[in-house]
């Protein structure tokens, strides 16, 4: 029988497409549809402290450059502050790098616990300059020599010092880095007790 002809395209039409076509409107409409408030969401909810850390963090944060930097003004300022509390009560968490650990801290007390020639140089010095303006060459014929004096027994003292200390590092911290550890102390030596930082926290004569 002749009918009407059909189209080639129906004939040969993918079937790939026809299956596929549905798959998408289905998809179209589900997206638009409403979810279920019960529905899960996908992912967990947060708890309370976690969720209250997060809008901290996120009202802490700068917005602008102008803020960060203020920020960091602030911190910083902070961590001087704690850094001065420390060096005046000699609290470790906060104390420079190079005034940490117990190394340092035996050489400051073995230090502190002693008198030192080197402590009394300023005083002397002023003294030595005093006398050195004098115009009496007696007098600055003496000052010289006092300031040769004072020279010779710092070093003395110096050296003494350190070699003492070094072997007292050694006993007590053979195991531990003891590298600067007597430069640092001599140097601490060359300032009045008073103006010492860290303060000093033992007596002197008494034993670190």
């Amino acid at each position: 029988m002749r009918g009407k002809p059909l189209p080639l395209g129906f004939v040969f039409r993918s079937r790939a497409k026809d299956e596929k076509a549905p798959a998408d409107k289905a998809a179209v409409t589900d997206s638009k549809q409403p979810r279920d408030p019960q529905a899960p969401k996908g992912r967990p909810t947060p708890k309370r402290s976690e969720a209250q850390s997060q809008r901290r963090s996120v009202a802490n944060t700068p917005t602008t450059r102008k803020d960060a930097a203020k920020r960091q003004r602030e911190e910083r300022r902070q961590a001087l502050d704690r850094q001065r509390q420390a060096l005046a009560g000699g609290d470790e968490r906060y104390l420079p790098a190079r005034d940490k650990g117990p190394v340092r801290k035996f050489a400051r007390d073995w230090i502190d616990s002693r008198f030192n020639v080197a402590e009394f140089f300023l005083p002397l010095a002023v003294v030595i300059l005093v006398l050195s303006v004098v115009r009496v060459p007696a007098i600055q014929a003496a000052a010289l020599w006092l300031w040769l004096v004072v020279i010779v027994l710092i070093v003395l003292d110096a050296v003494v010092s350190g070699f003492r200390l070094k072997k007292r590092l050694a006993e007590r911290f053979p195991d531990q880095n003891r590298r600067g550890a007597v430069a640092y102390a001599l140097m601490r030596s060359l300032q009045m007790r008073r103006l010492r930082l860290p303060k000093p926290q033992v007596k002197r004569g008494e034993r670190p």
